[in-house]
């Protein structure tokens, strides 16, 4: 399989190609194999793009009001967005990954009986309640002792409490999920009623292999942050189907080998931790050139806002608001035609849409290499 039919594929697949008719969020977002939310007017832009005539109101009305949608941490210990009938399998899933060594010190990690023991504080905190961090944090250190609350951990140039460094981990067990922002704050909360973590992760690498793939076992240990030889024993436990992408072999679900008849088309903007670009790979395709040294940093893809042509990172963008108008800049790394320019002002009009203002287009020059 060549570069052109995977990249057709995967958009299509995506909701990218053209944005889905008569979706709900909690469809796109299942395709996606969940939507990075560690900037969530970044997750609502994802979601809404591939839908037709969706808006953020739509995606915060599944998450919020619905429940179609939940706020926890997913992949790589990262705050994403899944949806709510999927919960049982990723949390089956993500609870079952091999422990790897701890990246504390000595001085700051928990023993495993402790981390059981914050686990199961958070759990009981949240039961029929809704927390802010500094409610769940009194909570957590009156339910295990002081040496919970010790501040050792540094983080954004604070300290935090010892026991924070269970928090992905807890969400993995299915203690809590995200709650409704009150006051500006963050609140936690028990997840959906029953939940009961169900054996997830042959329905994982099925569902990442159909947005992904063809795609190799350290591809996908490394999108799930988890050890290469778990993943390529996992791998060979199914019924997996290898094929040469680019001459190399990479493996698909069996019998998932149809690609769209032609090559990818259309300009397409993307915001930040967009799943397309965090799960795609290999990265020096999706990124060709002076793309990877423009928008990944340290090879982390999705810390910019990308500019896609053809399937490909073309260039970056940013955007600045102020009331309900909303200026947008794209510094493209080639040259646009006149229709591609055509198909820009109509991706800058969607965001426009999306979020709920009043959109203007600037063209920008870009520095490659100075990160202008």
């Amino acid at each position: 399989m060549s570069w052109q039919q995977v990249s057709a594929r995967r958009l299509e697949r995506a909701g990218l190609t053209a944005p889905v008719k008569d979706g709900t969020p909690a469809q796109v977002v299942a395709a996606m194999c969940g939507a990075h939310a560690q900037v969530m007017s970044a997750a609502e832009l994802s979601i809404a793009l591939r839908l037709e005539e969706a808006t953020r109101a739509d995606v915060r009305r599944a998450l919020w009001e619905e429940r179609s949608l939940v706020k926890t941490y997913g992949p790589r210990g990262t705050v994403h967005v899944l949806p709510t009938r999927d919960l049982p399998g990723w949390v089956g899933a993500l609870s079952s990954l091999p422990t790897g060594r701890s990246a504390h010190s000595e001085s700051v990690r928990m023993t495993p009986e402790q981390t059981d023991e914050v686990v199961a504080a958070i759990r009981a905190a949240l039961d029929g309640a809704c927390l802010t961090i500094d409610e769940l944090h009194d909570a957590v250190v009156a339910a295990t002792g002081p040496w919970a609350g010790d501040a050792v951990m540094p983080a954004f140039q604070t300290m935090w409490p010892r026991w924070r460094q269970a928090m992905s981990l807890a969400a993995h067990r299915g203690a809590f999920v995200f709650g409704p922002v009150r006051d500006r704050k963050v609140t936690y909360t028990a997840p959906p009623a029953g939940l009961r973590p169900a054996d997830g992760l042959a329905e994982l690498v099925t569902s990442y292999l159909r947005a992904y793939g063809p795609a190799t076992s350290g591809q996908f240990a490394r999108w799930l942050d988890a050890p290469k030889r778990w993943a390529t024993a996992l791998f060979a436990s199914m019924e997996l189907e290898q094929v040469l992408f680019e001459g190399e072999p990479a493996w698909v679900v069996a019998g998932d080998t149809e690609a769209p008849a032609e090559a990818p088309r259309g300009v397409r903007l993307l915001p930040y931790f967009d799943a397309y670009l965090v799960a795609g790979m290999p990265r020096d395709l999706l990124y060709p050139g002076p793309a990877a040294e423009r928008a990944l940093a340290g090879r982390q893809a999705g810390n910019f806002p990308v500019l896609l042509v053809d399937g490909q990172v073309a260039g970056v963008w940013h955007q600045r608001r102020s009331g309900s108008r909303i200026d947008v800049t794209v510094e493209p790394l080639i040259e646009l035609a006149q229709a591609r320019l055509g198909e820009l002002d109509d991706q800058v009009a969607r965001i426009g849409k999306i979020l709920e203002g009043r959109p203007r287009l600037t063209i920008g020059t870009i520095t490659v290499g100075a990160h202008a």
